[in-house]
């Protein structure tokens, strides 16, 4: 008789189990966005362009690794339309070789971006002389902001440090929610539109950009440009519209979305700056920006309820005389590598269909530097060249 076991056998032991594969990075597309979709089917490209200048080099792997890491860190760069949300899909925005000596007129800078078939976003890279490198995102899926969150980690990487990554997933609805009490506002009157001040006649599909430096940096540039944008007017009065990012309202956020609402001012011919910008902190502080998102942006908001209407702006006159854009202090040292050093700084705007110009400005070091975009046409370029003569005595001659 063979004698009994009592002792309790042991199981053999299980494999780890492996860890769970990262979720892909998804979010919904939100309502500001679908307003960009809805003006990029217009046919006009919807593109932020943010340009770097600088001393040194820059290699074309070097970069591509950079934006690689980046882009894994951020991947809201690399996203995909997918119904009704953006998807990453592993790919990442491609780095385009181009000329040393390469201009505005390069077709680089005026091709669009596809939401749907990708990429969202790509790096241009010059050397020469001056190494000029060039990031092009579409404004559909960023924001000023988020693109420079994104740079950022491009040169982190570069400089051989961790990215700091935008992973958040949040959308407009979030800081809706963060700002707390939010006062109504009443939705800006419509108008029929302002007279054109800039050239006439017909235009052909791209951008007239011109630069200016200015060597001062006073307080509330905004309200400065825009009174001086007022000078210029060709009747008593014009409309503004004033990007304001959401992120104020919860700044632990970091993410590339398009956080971006407006604000929308009336404008009196010669007005003065310190009104307009009373107007402006008053319009923060009451978070107008904000109030905006509680609208049906279709059926309220003041330059075009549909694509019918938009299509029919012939370009004689614009329901927003201008938007004015300030990327504020611009810290050059997050350029730097140990090979290249930043000495410029500035944007490429874009055309809006309802707004017959576009101004950008920054603040580098003791200077201001302007970009002013408009639609390319008899007359134009003159006629810009005096707004930019009005901004630089503006900001010349603060008080």
């Amino acid at each position: 008789m063979s004698p009994t076991a009592t002792a309790t056998e042991t199981p053999a032991a299980s494999a780890p189990t492996p860890p769970a594969a990262p979720r892909p990075y998804t979010r919904r597309i939100s309502q500001i966005e679908r307003g960009y979709l809805n003006a990029a089917a217009t046919g006009t490209p919807q593109l932020i362009q943010m340009l770097i200048e600088g001393e040194g080099r820059i290699g074309p792997d070097e970069l591509r690794a950079a934006v690689r890491a980046a882009t894994l860190a951020g991947p809201g760069l690399a996203v995909r339309r997918r119904g009704a949300a953006w998807r990453a899909d592993g790919s990442v925005p491609p780095v385009v070789e181009l000329p040393a000596a390469v201009g505005f007129d390069h077709p680089f800078f005026h091709g669009d971006l596809d939401v749907v078939a990708g990429p969202v976003c790509e790096v241009g890279l010059a050397e020469g002389p001056v190494t000029r490198l060039v990031f092009r995102a579409s404004h559909i899926v960023t924001d000023g902001r988020g693109l420079r969150h994104w740079i950022e980690d491009v040169f982190r990487v570069l400089r051989g440090e961790e990215p700091v990554g935008a992973a958040a997933t949040v959308d407009d609805t979030h800081f809706r929610t963060a700002a707390g009490t939010v006062p109504p506002a009443p939705a800006p009157a419509r108008v029929e539109g302002f007279p054109a001040v800039l050239g006439h006649g017909a235009a052909d599909s791209t951008p007239l950009w011109l630069r200016r430096s200015v060597p001062a940096c006073p307080s509330a540039v905004t309200a400065r440009v825009a009174a001086a944008v007022s000078r210029r007017l060709g009747t008593g009065s014009g409309r503004l519209i004033v990007p304001v990012d959401l992120r104020r309202h919860d700044r632990s956020v970091r993410s590339t979305a398009n956080l971006t609402s407006q604000l929308v001012l009336d404008l009196r011919r010669n007005d003065r700056w310190n009104r307009l910008h009373g107007q402006l902190l008053g319009a923060m502080l009451r978070k107008r920006e904000v109030a905006v998102l509680d609208r049906d942006f279709l059926r309220s908001n003041p330059f075009a309820n549909s694509l019918r209407e938009a299509r029919e702006l012939d370009g004689s006159r614009f329901p927003c005389t201008a938007i004015l854009t300030d990327h504020g202090r611009i810290d050059t040292e997050l350029y730097r590598t140990d090979r290249f050093r930043p000495t410029e700084y500035f944007t490429l705007p874009m055309l809006v269909p309802y707004a017959e110009m576009f101004l950008s400005t920054c603040q580098i070091g003791d200077r201001t530097e302007l970009t002013l975009s408009c639609r390319n046409r008899p007359g134009a370029a003159e006629a810009a060249e005096e707004v930019l003569d009005e901004v630089e005595r503006g900001l010349l001659d603060a008080d």
